[in-house]
């Protein structure tokens, strides 16, 4: 729902239109809020808040932002749903509060002149990012939901803090200077995104999920505090296990999971869910149609190439469950229709090449609904990823020679740069970890050693590197589970599901993230997650009392694409104009040899390099969309 952007000029002496500016700056994100415009201003200060709607809950004029409170203490302009809404409004009449319309916007203002900002905030069951005006205190408050579901960016151009929920707003202002971060580009070339709390510009931050941050009407720069911790959340579920049985269990996990649906069942626009046909989506979908009094609408994308069709399996679950399913086989060439697409709808690089089917299926569902569910959260959550028990496998393995030992090996049987062939350079970059941790960052790595790969490259430190911000668990699955939930969830899979529904106006929920799950499912033992060498065993069980196990049990698939065939294909001119070797050495970013190399041996067919080129492909596109040439060497001077 919608988008935002906000920004406050110190020392403004009214020498320019904010009103003007902040709508001009808030219409690049028309995409996210296609029914609604509007702004506030402060002159005195120099603040303005710009917002763009899509009409979710009171479609009337009377949920339109930025809105004041009641008081008219507070201004708010906010990206979001808080789904206990109602049941806060009703605390809240009682308490003597009066409500003009019925949108949850106006609830919130009257919950934080109730109960004060962070007190307020968490009460809320939902996901959302807003920028709260504080007219008596002239101070500035930034939000982001606990599990980091909506973006948000912050940062200074020069004396204007410019904050916002996508770049490309930020960029609408005429004081902002874009100059690509190359600690940031760095990380990215590692994981195949940028990693919170830094973006792909100097000087401009994501919020951290689960964060505030607080801009007094001086000069200074705070930094971002936690209302809810997802460390805390993970050790103190170690330190108190659920007690119960194992049908305790699936009872207790069933009853958080029905209600969360419900929540996020309520809207006054036509809803539906993406139906892959695995276990998460189909259990929220399977819970959507218990509490329905008619068949809920799904959606599925399918592929004829078989080995990455799920279509099939998605048709099976939704004549059982009787919902109304649509399904849309896409071609090859519509879904590199989309790829020229990308370096707009992400605003900085972006390489999950699942981002691709994901806005094909928010396209399919948004020509019938406003609103979607998704299943997103349950593989962090429920240790569902294949690695988790990969990684184990190879530290069982390895895990017992010395360390010195373990890297003389690694050294002889490959380059430590990463370029070495096929499984022999997997297993010699895993001999060469020093720990279970750093094994786990090895296996989500795209490219091993990005700093050689990057131009005066470096890594800043992120939650994976930073020993501080490490959840105590002595389990190893556990450990890697806390590492996705505070990295690869918010930064690759919510990133890549907000900008792709929000690229067609859609609203995308993920009921499974509601964050009373997320306390519950880090109570559970390991064996309620991994059992006979099944994962999600709990969830499974939840599933199996509204679907047929043989629906369901099958191995893995995932959401991605072909990438490597289309790169030897259909792909291939659009990349060898983005990897020419002069384009690449006038950029000045990337190591030419390392790149080139890589695109030879890919095309030649000795060595699948698509993670790798893929990542690099787009940067490169995202460059020569987002960035004027004169930028692109200013960190060469």
């Amino acid at each position: 729902m919608c988008g935002w952007v906000a920004f406050r000029e110190t020392g403004y002496r009214g020498d320019s239109d904010l009103y003007g500016l902040v709508l001009r700056m808030a219409s690049t994100l028309a995409h996210r809020g296609p029914d609604d415009s509007g702004a506030w201003v402060d002159s005195e200060a120099g603040l303005a808040l710009g917002f763009r709607r899509l009409s979710i809950i009171d479609l009337s004029p009377e949920g339109h932002q930025p809105m004041r409170s009641e008081s008219g203490r507070y201004v708010i302009v906010y990206n979001g749903e808080a789904y206990n809404f109602a049941d806060l409004r009703r605390e809240l009449e009682a308490a003597g509060h009066r409500f003009r319309g019925h949108s949850d916007t106006e609830v919130m203002l009257a919950a934080f002149e109730q109960w004060g900002l962070e007190q307020a905030v968490r009460r809320f069951i939902g996901m959302f990012s807003f920028a709260l005006w504080d007219c008596r205190e002239r101070k500035l408050t930034l939000v982001r939901d606990r599990l980091g579901i909506k973006p948000l960016y912050y940062g200074w151009a020069g004396d204007t803090l410019l904050c916002g929920s996508e770049l490309k707003a930020l960029r609408a202002h005429p004081a902002f200077r874009p100059e690509t971060d190359r600690g940031a580009l760095t990380l990215y070339m590692r994981h195949n995104y940028v990693p919170h709390p830094y973006s792909i510009y100097k000087g401009i931050h994501q919020l951290p999920p689960g964060c505030m941050i607080t801009f007094g009407p001086g000069p200074e720069r705070p930094s971002p505090r936690q209302y809810w911790s997802a460390r805390q959340i993970a050790e103190d579920g170690a330190r108190n296990p659920f007690p119960g049985s194992d049908e305790e269990a699936v009872e207790e996990l069933d009853a958080l999971l029905r209600n969360a649906v419900r929540l996020r069942m309520i809207a006054d626009v036509p809803l539906g869910a993406f139906l892959s046909g695995g276990v998460d989506s189909s259990t929220v979908v399977a819970l959507m149609q218990a509490q329905s009094e008619r068949p809920v609408k799904t959606f599925t994308i399918g592929f004829n190439e078989e080995s990455h069709n799920e279509a099939i399996y998605a048709k099976a679950v939704a004549a059982h469950l009787g919902t109304e399913h649509t399904e849309l086989y896409v071609s090859p060439e519509q879904a590199l229709t989309v790829v020229p697409l990308l370096p707009v709808m992400y605003d900085e690089p972006f390489a999950d090449s699942s981002q691709v089917p994901t806005f094909l299926v928010s396209k399919l569902t948004r020509e019938h609904v406003t609103v979607s569910l998704s299943g997103d959260g349950g593989d962090e959550l429920f240790a569902g990823y294949p690695r988790y028990s990969v990684a184990e496998s190879i530290w069982k393995k390895i895990g017992w020679v010395p360390p010195a030992a373990r890297a003389g090996l690694a050294r002889r049987l490959g380059p430590a740069n990463g370029l070495a062939g096929g499984k022999v350079r997997q297993f010699s970059e895993a001999l060469a970890v020093k720990n279970r941790e750093e094994l786990y960052r090895r296996l989500v790595s795209v490219t091993a050693s990005p700093e050689s790969l990057v131009l005066g490259g470096h890594e800043p430190p992120t939650a994976l590197t930073d020993r501080r911000q490490w959840a105590k668990l002595r389990d190893f699955t556990q450990r890697m589970m806390f590492f996705d939930l505070v990295s690869y969830l918010p930064d690759d899979i919510l990133t890549k599901v907000d900008r792709a529904s929000m690229a067609v106006s859609l609203e995308a929920r993920v009921p499974i993230l509601d964050h009373r799950v997320v306390e519950f499912a880090w109570r559970l033992p390991m064996q309620m997650n991994v059992r006979d060498g099944q994962s999600k065993w709990l969830l499974r069980q939840v599933l199996y009392k509204y679907v047929p196990r043989q629906l369901i049990e099958r191995p893995k698939m995932g959401f991605a694409l072909p990438v490597a065939a289309w790169l030897r294909g259909p792909l291939r001119d659009w990349a060898a104009s983005l990897l020419d070797e002069r384009r690449l050495r006038e950029q000045g970013f990337l190591d030419v040899p390392s790149v080139l190399s890589m695109w030879r041996t890919h095309l030649s067919g000795e060595r699948n390099e698509q993670s790798r080129l893929w990542t690099i492909l787009m940067f490169q596109a995202w460059l020569e969309q987002n960035i004027a040439a004169p930028d692109c060497t200013r960190n060469e001077k």
